[in-house]
């Protein structure tokens, strides 16, 4: 009885460890990038809601402020901030474009992508951008909980849509605890082994890779 209880209970501790190491697994060995390159020909970052009275919320402002951290050390000469009001009547791109610029980003080297709903369109926009105007390469910037599924959408870019990329996370905010960082970094894992087995569908804004 006692070898049945431990045999039980050895069964009980490999299904826990492996409910919570293979989503980490999955999530932490995605690619972040398919360049060695060190500078770029824009910065993407990627929209988050703005706050009620349409400031920057914590996500916002941490995006944006390493985009110029990465703008001003010369990683990239241009920015696209993408994201529509896809959560309130705010324009991300624009809260987004108004801050950069007020932390002293030129307005001529900031570019407001408005259509983007979601992560996926907020690639294929900019990539749009990139190809009016013969750009090639980009370092996308988003929160570091966010940017393994990023990948995984960046990584449908090839053929005759191909560029050079690398992903590039923000400071989590210092409004976020380690809670609230561990809860978003375990949803965003769950999420990764379920796009890693059956992908992410088609969709009307991704490549088929």
């Amino acid at each position: 009885m006692r070898r049945l209880s431990l045999w039980l209970l050895g069964i009980v501790v490999c299904a826990a460890l492996l409910y919570f190491l293979v989503p980490i697994v999955s999530y932490e060995t995605i690619p972040s990038r398919n360049t060695n390159a060190a500078h770029f020909d824009t910065l993407i970052v990627l929209g988050h809601p703005a706050q009620a009275d349409g400031s920057p919320d914590p996500e916002m402002r941490e995006r944006v402020e390493e985009a110029v951290r990465e703008y001003r050390a010369g990683i990239a000469p241009n920015i696209i901030m993408s994201g529509s009001s896809a959560h309130n009547h705010f324009v991300e791109a624009k809260v987004m474009a108004d801050l950069a610029e007020h932390e002293g980003v030129p307005a001529n080297a900031v570019i407001e992508e408005d259509k983007a709903q979601d992560t996926i369109q907020n690639i294929w926009y900019s990539r749009v951008i990139m190809q009016q105007r013969g750009w090639n390469s980009a370092e996308v910037i988003s929160s570091a909980y966010h940017l393994p599924r990023t990948s995984l959408i960046l990584q449908h870019y090839t053929g005759p849509l191909a560029f050079s990329w690398r992903t590039h996370a923000s400071l989590w905010p210092s409004e976020y605890g380690a809670w609230k960082r561990i809860q978003y970094r375990w949803h965003e894992a769950l999420g990764s082994v379920k796009l890693r087995l059956y992908g992410f569908g088609h969709r009307k804004y991704l490549p088929q890779a």
